[in-house]
């Protein structure tokens, strides 16, 4: 066992500093990782103060973090997909039984005993929990470790490990490609990844948003469609056209609305989690025979075909790029929408500390 450097909340109310924490020294299956950059997922902030206590409850201390690019610095004797100076990366999940139906079919996503990277049961007893990429470095199971594309920006490369595979994943599973209609609902770190995946994968694709000024980034990104979703009259100008939407809001809403585009046997997929349960009109499934579904990241073999996607088509995620002693400051920018689109944490800045 050994210390390194982190960031974490002690309560639901404090905020994040400067801490040590213990990482256990690598076994023969594991990859020790010098973390390079971390995505700001709002699921850190989420947990950081027990906001889903109702689902997950935090225990504290909290080191968030789950998009996590690094350098291996080590390995144990018996790995073998990965190397000392290899730049990999770790997502939300850092263990699972391995042996259930679900990790079978290679959904460890699902896996009932999955190991989330942080804030979960640490079967090592290194810790009472896992903690994340807010750290000097990780060390996790090689089966969980996942390869990156030398083409890509690794600040921006990050979200991947989350944002990517939470819009990817779906929007495979949707069969997106050329001839379909695909629906991004909301422009933020989900959104903004779900437009660029569908463009790549050849689709029309329209944005909703309740903001006009997001038109033209959106157009940027790849839509070729910007919908005000406030705008009744630009709303049932598409209605039964969709093949599939993507809803990617985490704030609450009336996804009604957004069903009543679909065509019939189209899908509306959620990844973005609001806090309240929303309402559904049985009307909006039962016309047109519709579906609303949800999704979970992906596994891990999805992951790794999610990265190799976007090393193909020069794919990342919108970042700014901050010092980790501005993580307090990124949160509260993140309520606010203040962000295009993912804070990256530059880890090189927790040596300082």
């Amino acid at each position: 066992m050994y210390q390194t450097k982190a960031y974490s909340a002690v309560n639901a109310t404090s905020a994040l500093a400067a801490t040590s924490i213990p990482r256990r020294d690598p076994t023969a299956r594991d990859v020790q990782i010098e973390i390079l950059f971390c995505g700001i997922c709002h699921s850190d902030l989420h947990t950081a103060r027990n906001e889903w206590s109702s689902v997950m409850q935090t225990t504290y201390p909290c080191v968030p973090g789950h998009e996590i690019v690094g350098r291996v610095t080590q390995v144990g004797s018996a790995v073998t997909k990965h190397k000392t100076g290899d730049i990999v990366g770790v997502g939300c999940l850092v263990d699972a039984d391995q042996t259930c139906p679900c990790c079978r079919d290679h959904l460890e996503n699902l896996c009932p005993s999955g190991v989330f990277t942080y804030n979960s049961p640490d079967k090592h007893g290194t810790a009472p929990v896992t903690y994340g990429g807010y750290s000097d470095s990780i060390v996790v199971d090689e089966h969980f470790v996942l390869r990156i594309p030398a083409n890509l920006d690794l600040a921006g490369a990050a979200p991947l490990l989350c944002a990517g595979i939470t819009t990817y994943s779906p929007l495979k599973r949707a069969h997106v490609g050329p001839g379909k209609k695909v629906g991004i609902v909301g422009l933020g770190g989900l959104g903004h990844m779900g437009v660029k995946l569908a463009d790549a994968m050849g689709a029309h694709v329209v944005v909703f948003t309740t903001s006009p000024n997001k038109r033209e980034d959106a157009l940027r990104l790849g839509a070729d469609e910007v919908v005000v979703s406030r705008n009744a009259d630009e709303m049932q100008k598409h209605a039964g056209s969709f093949d599939f939407i993507l809803d990617c809001v985490s704030a609450e809403h009336d996804i009604n609305a957004f069903l009543n585009l679909l065509k019939h046997d189209g899908d509306m997929t959620l990844v973005g989690a609001p806090e309240k349960p929303l309402s559904i009109s049985a009307f909006s499934l039962i016309f047109g025979r519709r579906r609303l579904s949800g999704s979970l990241i992906g596994g891990i073999a999805e992951t790794q075909e999610m990265l190799d996607f976007c090393g193909a088509h020069n794919l990342t995620s919108d970042v700014e790029v901050i010092p980790i002693q501005k993580i307090n400051e990124a949160y509260e920018r993140m309520l606010r929408s203040d962000v295009k689109y993912r804070f990256s944490i530059d880890m090189a800045s927790l040596k300082s500390d």
